[in-house]
């Protein structure tokens, strides 16, 4: 089966058939610029060597190169087989909070998106960690379980958004529970959970359930997204407002996020625009003792774009070789 790395550019096919149409205009043009010079008869005496059907031929090679070239753009490929893959480092598990106060714009545009774009830029650094993400709100559930395929993991990224959860709230312990047990049966020293939130917790006891974890070998991260000051939260072209009507204000609980860290052994961060908080956290991981993990992963697809630029080159050749004029011997006499 043919897939493509870089699809986009099979929309250049769409301009292949524009090059017959405008080097058909363009011959309509010019034959009514020889009528007004002269005798159309007497002008194409005057030009005994010149094809007509040669252009055209030359027109269709042309085109069929650049379908070629721009379908070998697209990076066709083949194959694509399990394969078992080892590798050694930390599982890391991110629990992202994509509750409603989220989309408060502390940040360029959101937290949330500000989030994401920390989380995918962090993904470019691992090598043979394991990643894993646990999505929560009122409710939590796995969007990705921990898996060294980094790419897979920038997909699911592009996906999230407030309405992924579809129970509102903030319930942190039970984000951390999931993420304990969302850990791989490989993985026993070498474990680390980071939430990021705004720290507004208003259905359970995460600290204790962060206690729970660092008594099994589990280290808590934190990283608090927002301001002290807090900011309203954009819904639906207008502003949150409490069932008083009031505009609802989220403002950063750094208490409660510090705390979490505490009890599960790790630190606390709070994000900034420029530093999000999360290379200062991938360096303690560093530290930690890595393990052994094997997995089974999709091997690299075989690329086929060179058999492609190959034809194109091949088309491209033979259009330069067609020429404009007739033949001046005929190949039968």
């Amino acid at each position: 089966m043919l897939f493509f790395a870089q699809p986009l550019y099979l929309y250049l096919l769409l301009l292949v058939p524009l090059f017959p149409l405008a080097y058909g205009i363009g011959r309509i043009l010019r034959r009514r610029r020889l009528r007004e010079f002269g005798d159309q008869a007497m002008v194409e005496a005057l030009m005994p060597d010149l094809s007509r059907s040669k252009g055209w031929v030359r027109v269709v090679l042309f085109s069929l190169a650049m379908a070629f070239f721009f379908i070998g753009l697209s990076r066709p490929r083949t194959g694509a087989r399990l394969v078992e893959h080892a590798s050694r480092g930390a599982e890391i598990i991110i629990a992202l909070d994509v509750s409603n106060s989220m989309l408060a714009q502390d940040y360029s545009p959101n937290r949330l998106e500000r989030a994401k774009l920390a989380i995918s830029r962090i993904s470019d650094r691992l090598q043979d960690d394991r990643i894993g993400l646990v999505l929560f709100a009122g409710s939590s559930f796995v969007q990705l379980p921990v898996t060294t395929d980094y790419v897979s993991a920038k997909m699911f990224l592009s996906s999230i958004d407030t309405d992924s959860v579809p129970v509102q709230g903030t319930a942190i312990g039970e984000a951390i529970r999931l993420c304990i047990r969302s850990f791989s049966a490989q993985s026993e020293k070498s474990r680390v959970i980071i939430v990021i939130s705004d720290g507004e917790n208003h259905e359970d006891d995460p600290v204790e359930m962060a206690a729970t974890a660092a008594q099994m070998g589990i280290k808590v991260y934190t990283i608090g997204v927002g301001s002290a000051e807090g900011q309203p939260i954009p819904m639906n072209g207008d502003l949150l407002r409490d069932s008083n009507g009031e505009i609802v204000v989220s403002r950063l609980d750094e208490e409660t996020l510090r705390n979490i860290a505490s009890a599960g052994g790790g630190a606390y961060v709070h994000a900034g625009n420029e530093e999000f908080g999360l290379n200062t956290i991938i360096n303690d991981i560093r530290a930690l003792e890595a393990e052994d993990f094997g997995s089974v992963m999709f091997e690299e697809y075989d690329e086929q774009y060179m058999y492609f630029f190959g034809l194109a080159l091949l088309f491209f050749v033979l259009e330069m070789l067609v020429g404009e004029r007739r033949p001046r011997r005929k190949l039968f006499e």
